[in-house]
């Protein structure tokens, strides 16, 4: 019998005000610190209204697709529009359903948000508003309904605590196909206009994600206190490791590789935190800085796209290492559930199922939303006089900094 616990219910209020921190004021400042300084506030725009997009979807019609009954393992069964007829005391687990509601709303609108970073200072506005409206609905959702809404890899046995498949890979994914739509920048240098305002927002990720992880279990228990733990060392592991690559391969250490290694770390951890102990996020958070540096600075270069602040480098590798790596090391003291080295190779397989059907999944509707937006509506990038002026001025009329 399901029974409401007003000790869950304070958590995931709590975890679900952390995750809304991660997905407006954290990427908005870390993106906006990354970004040139002509376009810090069409940066932060692309937050706040993919945000506000999300959110208003997401209370309509999405929640309903996304954890409804499901059909076929593909969907879910489209009731209670509007969140009309889940009375306040309707329980998910031990909580409110309307707040388990406002849970998945914040993961919806983090993930479209982390889109953004890949375009920013060459997207029209239309085209990301289009872009959000149509990529959260037939993407977004299907893949929330399959790996936690009682989909096909759900129902396989797919391994996401909070979001390796559902919100990393799938950002990742998206991002790289929306920056090979839009081609490269006219100036592909990343020199952060404001490497304090990417800390300062590197910081809030960090906090906000003992929520983001820490909450996926949807109580206040022995669980929710392993993913704060795990997901907290990895990062500091992921840091270290950056740290001593910066040192190594450059010579010296840099502070936005610390906090890129800190966000891979995070990344990584994400899907395994409610599923290994301490040495597997050791493991998963010193491998997580390999992989997205390879990706940053020799795949990126290699094959020509331009992310420019590296949502598939970071997002998209670390959250496939992630899947990955939960395979491995998944115990069943923390989750129920072995994996490769506890002595149950079929997790592993399992897991590469997920995210090889996440990843062609969400690239190519991508890919073709993208392009079709691009066709219909005489391109989806700024004219070249907008660029270089700066989004900013062009699209907004604004300036970030006033000197006069």
């Amino acid at each position: 019998m399901v029974v409401f616990s007003a000790g869950d219910t304070a958590w995931i209020l709590v975890c679900s005000l952390l995750v809304l921190i991660m997905s407006i004021p954290a990427v908005a400042f870390f993106y906006g610190g990354l970004s040139k300084r002509k376009n810090v506030l069409n940066t932060i725009f692309l937050t706040f209204i993919a945000f506000s997009i999300v959110s208003v979807i997401w209370v309509t019609f999405g929640y309903q697709f996304a954890f409804g009954s499901d059909m076929w393992g593909i969907i879910g069964s489209p009731t209670n529009f509007f969140l009309q007829g889940i009375a306040l005391d309707d329980l998910t687990g031990s909580i409110p359903t309307l707040l388990f509601v406002m849970f998945q709303c914040a993961f919806a609108g983090l993930t479209v948000a982390l889109i953004s970073g890949a375009l920013v200072g060459r997207m029209k506005t239309k085209a990301w508003v289009l872009f959000t409206i149509f990529w959260i609905c037939l993407v977004y959702i299907p893949v929330a309904h399959w790996v936690w809404g009682g989909g096909w890899l759900m129902q396989m046995g797919a391994l996401d605590f909070a979001g390796g498949a559902v919100v990393h890979m799938n950002s990742g994914a998206a991002a790289l196909a929306v920056a090979i739509v839009l081609g490269k920048r006219r100036d592909t240098s990343l020199i952060p206009h404001n490497l304090g305002y990417a800390v300062l927002g590197a910081a809030l990720l960090w906090f906000g994600w003992m929520g983001f992880n820490g909450g996926s279990g949807l109580a206040a228990d022995g669980l929710a206190a392993n993913a704060i733990i795990v997901s907290n060392v990895a990062a500091a592991v992921a840091l270290i490791v950056w740290t001593a690559l910066d040192t190594y391969v450059v010579g010296k250490p840099t502070v936005l590789g610390a906090i890129s290694g800190a966000v891979a770390g995070l990344v990584a951890i994400t899907p395994a935190a409610g599923f290994v102990d301490v040495p597997g996020a050791m493991a998963i958070g010193a491998i997580a800085p390999f992989v997205s540096y390879c990706a940053i600075y020799y795949l990126k270069p290699r094959f020509g796209y331009d992310d420019a602040l590296d949502v598939w480098g970071i997002h998209g590798m670390s959250g496939v290492w992630g899947a990955i790596a939960t395979g491995i090391f998944a115990v069943p003291a923390v989750g129920g559930v072995a994996g490769l080295i506890a002595g149950n190779p079929e997790q592993l397989l399992i897991q590469i199922i997920s995210v090889v059907a996440t990843l062609i999944y969400s690239f190519t509707l991508s890919f073709i939303f993208a392009k079709v937006l691009d066709k219909s509506m005489n391109g989806i990038r700024v004219e070249e006089y907008e660029e270089i002026g700066g989004l900013d001025t062009n699209l907004h009329e604004e300036s970030a900094y006033n000197f006069n």
